[in-house]
């Protein structure tokens, strides 16, 4: 398929919904990416679409996500809105031969998951997902110490995070990522993917998850505290605690195996941490300034032909059945 950026040599994006995530954690790496530039973005707010627009350097922006999509000068759009919006503007992007990148999780449900995926595949054209920790350096260090097998054979991987409410939840106001129609599982959505999508990359597809889920607080409408565990094809163990109503906050992911351990942190600026016969290493490896500049550096890469990103739909959506088996939605 012959594609426009083949000739200029630059892939021209939009961004819909340019709001807290796209402020710093994505939107300049579409600028700062070679071979890349951000040309439009869209938000239902006229005032709030100018202002991104004018502070960021981009020369258009819109209202109506319809106007961006069929903007013959875009090449390829990011979508960056709440998850219950992603099928509805990621099947106009599929009609439209698009490429894009959609924010994580890929929907609210395994099902909306397939549908976007489907459509994609259906037009043989690029689907990304916004599940950056499989391409930044830390991770990138994780699997590093996996694949060469520095802890032996691994037998199981234990994650246990935990926060105390926040201001906004006490407050009962308006937060999307705690409405049930938005998020079902409330943070667990918001966080638990990011975690949950790493461990298939680097211990394999899961075959068989258990979980129970519930309301401990009664806050807001999702759920609050989840426990899981589950099986990889590889047969590696896993087990998961998501528990947003604590008196305090952790993060902590372990990997154990049968000559040693790994330990690390998903949100947490912690340093990894390998033990094994050689002793104790530990690797502090900071982000880059806007997080999903590898992310985006490495769809550019697949765009021209020169590698294959390992965050698509079809990884995607596999982490999104994996969800909602916990939440027990399927």
């Amino acid at each position: 398929m012959s594609v426009a950026w083949e000739k200029s040599g630059v892939v021209r994006w939009g961004i819909i919904g340019c709001g807290d995530v796209a402020e710093l954690k994505s939107g300049p790496a579409y600028q700062k990416v070679e071979g890349f530039s951000l040309d439009a973005v869209m938000r239902r707010s006229p005032g709030m679409a100018e202002d991104y627009a004018k502070r960021h350097g981009v020369d258009r922006f819109y209202v109506d996500a319809d106007d961006l999509i069929n903007d013959p000068e875009i090449d390829a759009v990011y979508i960056a809105t709440p998850p219950d919006s992603h099928k509805h503007y990621a099947l106009k992007v599929a009609a439209a031969g698009k490429p894009c990148c959609i924010e994580k999780p890929l929907a609210p449900s395994y099902q909306e998951s397939q549908a976007i995926t489907a459509a994609f595949a259906n037009k043989d054209v690029p689907l990304f997902v916004a599940y950056y920790r499989r391409n930044l350096p830390r991770f990138a260090q994780v699997k590093k110490w996996l694949d060469e097998g520095a802890i032996g054979e691994v037998r199981q991987i234990d994650w246990q995070l935990r926060k105390s409410a926040s201001a906004l939840d006490l407050s009962g106001d308006t937060n999307w990522r705690t409405e049930a129609e938005v998020a079902p599982g409330g943070y667990f959505d918001d966080l638990a993917s990011h975690g949950l999508d790493f461990f298939t990359y680097i211990l394999g597809d899961i075959k068989a998850v258990h979980g129970i889920s519930g309301k401990q607080q009664e806050l807001y409408t999702a759920k609050d505290a989840i426990v899981a565990c589950w099986l990889h094809d590889s047969g590696v163990m896993g087990t998961g605690s998501w528990n947003f109503g604590c008196s305090d906050d952790g993060d902590r992911v372990e990997i154990l195996g049968s000559k040693g351990s790994i330990t690390f942190s998903v949100f947490d600026e912690a340093p990894v941490i390998l033990v094994n016969g050689d002793g104790t290493k530990e690797l502090a490896i900071p982000h880059p300034e806007n997080v999903q500049f590898n992310h985006v550096e490495e769809m550019r890469d697949q765009l021209f032909g020169k590698g294959q990103h390992p965050s698509s739909g079809t990884t995607a959506t596999h982490t999104s059945w994996v969800m909602d088996r916990i939440l027990g939605a399927i």
